[in-house]
């Protein structure tokens, strides 16, 4: 598999596999090897998980011969990178979504699953959750934290002028979303921004305009997924052919 590989900027690396299918096979080549990285590293693999069609399509394979034997799953720690307002039942959580596209049918122990609870008092539960990270995880950073990127330029769910994206010390916190008429809890770019890898799966045509907008353009303010990487915690933009068919001609020149 090829994989046209090269680095943005001081933040940020990029992966063009190929199309829809190749792409898929990449993010799912890359999942299992910072999985296997981890565990040989230090007995564990701690991934934060997020919603949407790409991460529901990359569980799914994961799910499936070979890959679902791939990886000690046993070692496996599943948290979430965001989770909307609903019960677990809810079509639209993101935890039951990563469970249904097969996580379920993998042997990861219960006790490894730790479900953001954002159904109700989603506030004392953000704090709950950013406190079982740490008492989980120590000073360990995730291994792995996945991402996508929203047709407005929102991530996880850190949304444009909301106010988790002020946050600078809270992991996980609860945030208000007015666009959206609803709450969200969320990993902060504290807890992102510090994990051994972070991923942003970036998918489809109708993600070119933005991403040109985030990759080419100065913004003030940013857009949210444009503060994700540091120059000492690069990112990895993962895109297909038409996810980055506006940016790719630059990239060849890099």
């Amino acid at each position: 598999m090829s994989s046209h590989f090269a680095s943005w900027d001081e933040r940020r690396d990029i992966a063009h596999p190929g199309d829809q299918g190749e792409t898929l096979a990449f993010c799912v080549e890359h999942f299992i090897n910072c999985a296997k990285e981890a565990i040989r590293s230090h007995g564990y693999f701690a991934v934060a998980l997020s919603g949407g069609s790409t991460p529901k399509a990359l569980f799914k394979l994961l799910s499936t011969a070979p890959n679902s034997t791939a990886i000690d799953w046993a070692k496996v720690l599943l948290f979430w990178g965001d989770e909307r307002s609903v019960a677990p039942t809810n079509p639209e959580s993101n935890f039951r979504m990563a469970m249904d596209a097969g996580l379920k049918t993998l042997s990861i122990p219960p006790k490894h699953v730790f479900r953001m609870e954002a159904e109700e008092n989603i506030q004392e539960n953000a704090k709950a959750y950013d406190k079982k990270i740490h008492e989980t995880l120590g000073e360990r950073p995730f291994d792995l934290v996945m991402l996508g990127m929203g047709e407005d330029g929102h991530t996880a769910s850190l949304f444009p002028g909301t106010k988790a994206l002020q946050e600078s010390e809270a992991w996980a916190v609860s945030n208000e979303v007015p666009q959206k008429e609803t709450w969200r809890m969320t990993l902060t770019y504290p807890c992102i921004n510090r994990a051994r890898n972070i991923v942003i799966y970036v998918l489809g045509k109708s993600k070119a305009e933005m991403v040109a907008k985030v990759l080419l353009e100065k913004h003030d303010p940013p857009y949210p997924v444009d503060l994700i990487g540091t120059p000492h915690n690069k990112a990895l933009w993962v895109l297909d052919t038409a996810a980055g068919a506006k940016i790719f001609h630059k990239l060849k020149k890099t």
